[in-house]
Parts: C-alpha cells; sequence; structure tokens
C-alpha cells in the first residue's frame, strides 16, 4: 500500500489520479488532498476517499471545509504554508505536485527533505530551479518521477539503459490548435479558440501554454534537469495525433519510443506504481486506426516562446524562473483578455532582459527573481 498526497487534487491530473487510486484500493491510498479554492470538490473528494488531511489554500473557504467534514476525523488545513507541511508527514510515502505554476517549488522541496518520493505534474519546480531541486533529490535520495506524458516517455525509454550514453532525445508536440497557422493568424485569436486543444484535456493554463507553445519550451528545461542533458542533446518535433510520446536516441542511432493513446492516466500510474508495471482497463492503441504518423519541425518563428525556453537554458542561471514567472502573469492576462496571443511572447522576450540575472542562484534568489518577474510583466501589460 503507498500512501500518496496529491497536491492539485481538483485539477485534471489530481481527479485522473484519484481515478487510479479508485481502481486500485489494494495498492494506493490518497492519505493527503488539497486545493486551491475548490472546497466543494475538495468536500466530495474527502469524503469518498477519507484521507488523513486536506488542505484548502484558500483560507476564505477553512471553515466550509472545516464544518463539512466535522464529524469525519479528517484534518483540515489551510493556507499555502500547511502544503509545505502535510508532505512531510510519517504517513505519507509519496506526494504527486499536480498544482500549476511557481507555488509548487516550496512543498516539493519539503518533500524532498523529507524523504519521500515526488511523482512530478508540476513542471514549473524544474524550470524554476532545477539545479537546485535535482541537487537536493541526490542528497537525500529521493525519486523524481515525472508524469508528464513526454517526460514519462523519456524516462520509460531509458529503463534498462542505465550505462548507455544518450545521444539526444526528441520531446513530440502536438502542436496545439494553432499549428500551421502564421503570425497574422494569431493576431486576433480569442481565449476560446486557444482552449480548444486537439488531443488533450487540460487545466486552461497548461492548455494555452500549449497552444503558444510554451507548454514544450518549459518541458525542454524540465528535461534538461530530469535526465542530466546538455541544450544540444534536447530536440523538439511536432507530432499532432499525439501517439509517440517522446523518443530517446543513444550513441550508437538507435532510437527508443514509447507510444499510446493520449490519456493522462497512464503516465500517472506509472510513477505511483514505478518500478512495477499494473494492470489497467485503459483503452489499448492499434495501429489500424492510426494509417499515418506524421512529424515536422516546429515553427518557432511565428511560435516565439519555444525559442524563447531555449534561449532562457542556454543563458541559466535565474533566467528560466523569469520566463516562468513572466509566462504565469501574461497567461492570466491574456485569459481575463488584458492582451493579444502574440503580446505574450513579447512581454516574457521583455522580462528577460530587463529582471536582473543572477548566474549561480540560491533558494532566496529564485524568490526575488519570481517576485521581479511578475511585478515587470503586470507594468508591461499596464497593470
Amino acid at each position: 500500500m503507498k500512501r500518496i498526497a496529491i497536491l492539485g487534487s481538483s485539477g485534471s491530473i489530481g481527479t485522473q489520479a484519484l481515478e487510479v487510486i479508485s481502481a486500485n484500493p489494494d495498492k494506493f491510498k490518497a492519505e493527503v488532498l488539497t486545493v486551491n479554492g475548490n472546497a466543494d470538490v475538495l468536500i466530495s473528494q474527502a469524503l469518498t476517499f477519507k484521507p488523513k488531511t486536506v488542505v484548502i489554500t484558500d483560507e476564505s473557504n477553512y471553515q466550509y471545509v472545516k464544518k463539512a467534514l466535522a464529524d469525519t476525523g479528517i484534518e483540515v488545513l489551510a493556507g499555502e504554508a500547511a502544503l509545505a507541511e502535510v508532505v512531510t508527514y510519517d504517513s505519507v510515502d509519496m506526494v504527486l505536485t499536480a498544482v500549476v505554476g511557481y507555488v509548487g517549488l516550496k512543498p516539493t522541496i519539503a518533500a524532498i527533505k523529507a524523504g519521500k518520493d515526488i511523482a512530478l505534474a508540476n513542471k514549473e519546480t524544474l524550470v524554476v530551479a532545477g539545479d537546485l531541486v535535482t541537487r537536493l533529490a541526490r542528497e537525500y535520495k529521493v525519486n523524481i518521477l515525472p508524469v508528464d506524458s513526454e517526460h514519462s516517455a523519456i524516462f520509460q525509454c531509458l529503463a534498462g539503459e542505465e550505462n548507455n550514453p544518450i545521444e539526444k532525445i526528441i520531446l513530440t508536440a502536438s502542436g496545439g490548435p494553432f499549428r500551421g497557422k502564421g503570425l497574422d493568424d494569431l493576431r486576433n485569436v480569442t481565449k476560446n479558440q486557444a482552449l480548444k486543444h486537439p488531443n488533450w484535456s487540460m487545466g486552461a493554463k497548461i492548455t494555452i501554454d500549449s497552444a503558444s507553445l510554451m507548454n514544450k519550451g518549459l518541458e525542454v528545461i524540465e528535461a534538461k534537469w530530469l535526465f542530466d542533458l546538455d541544450l544540444d542533446q534536447i530536440e523538439v518535433v511536432v507530432h499532432p495525433q499525439s501517439i509517440v510520446h517522446s523518443l530517446v536516441q543513444f550513441n550508437d542511432g538507435s532510437i527508443k519510443a514509447q507510444l499510446g493513446l493520449p490519456d493522462m492516466k497512464l503516465p500517472i500510474q506509472y510513477a505511483m506504481a514505478y518500478p512495477q508495471r499494473i494492470k489497467n482497463d485503459f483503452p489499448r492503441f492499434s495501429f489500424a486506426n492510426y494509417s499515418n504518423l506524421t512529424f515536422e519541425a516546429p515553427d518557432t518563428k511565428t511560435f516565439r516562446n519555444l525559442a524563447l525556453a531555449f534561449e532562457a537554458l542556454s543563458i541559466g542561471g535565474n533566467c528560466p524562473c523569469v520566463i516562468n514567472a513572466a509566462n504565469e502573469v501574461v497567461v492570466d492576462a491574456f485569459l481575463k483578455d488584458k492582451i493579444g496571443f502574440l503580446q505574450m511572447s513579447d512581454i516574457i522576450a521583455e522580462c528577460m532582459q530587463k529582471v536582473t540575472r543572477v548566474l549561480k542562484p540560491v533558494y532566496e534568489d529564485y524568490v526575488e527573481t519570481d517576485k521581479m518577474a511578475r511585478i515587470t510583466a503586470l507594468e508591461l501589460i499596464g497593470n
């Protein structure tokens, strides 16, 4: 029985993780559930899964949740600080970080220091502070198990290849809803158009990131830290069908790929059950239904965010932290109809120039960089 703390249990990854737990009650238990502000979902999940503890980070909902769970024996906590507390509980074996954005960094670090294995769906943790987080994972002998479908694919392809050097990895991207569009096409796209992803069902922020290719850019940075790669060992290819989730090329030229239908429950289950593979009833892929699998180079001139991510990784230091913070701000502004789709890249690029660079940041530098990048982005937006 593996007892799991799910940070972000009301989101797409969190709810699918609970589906995996529900289907395997002999293997997993939801020990801790946390949400930001969706109190009703948290209450429903708590009554169904009976965790030891729940956290509502929006403190205004604390009394509402506490009253609803008063007779259950479930501990109810509130506030962001509680996230970093509950992950250290002795009763927790693994922490699934499924919150979106920078907020995932602090509790992930706390969980690592407490010796908990991490199932990582919060790519921003490694984008912001990859050097620090991976160093801590080595120090505390903790596994970081990727949940992103692309990084899970790479991880699976590397099984049994520990002594064989990687020549490069190839991350696949669907291309999002605007694949093949030019700059003129993108000037006036709406948030509703950007939220219509062709293959995946995800939260609003990640869906917009996919449409702008920032999601793939963040995954490039995450991959560098997860797999200890140099910049020139990471390639991105657009694969509209989202069947080949990613590939690894070894130094003899051989390529291994991981394939499957676009279903996040598979990488979630793989991370939670690692190193075992457990049987499930997920739909199976059939080549008979996919007569053509196509691949093409990404258009980094139109979709600048991918190029900006590579540039930030090349610069290093706190620069990836800058683009992550700026991106969170501009995506929020785009979703609120304050800026256009193409303006997001313009503002991120300007933040990269304006925010002071720190080549060897420590944790406090990441905190300050995140703060200043957000302030700078908001100023550029006009808030």
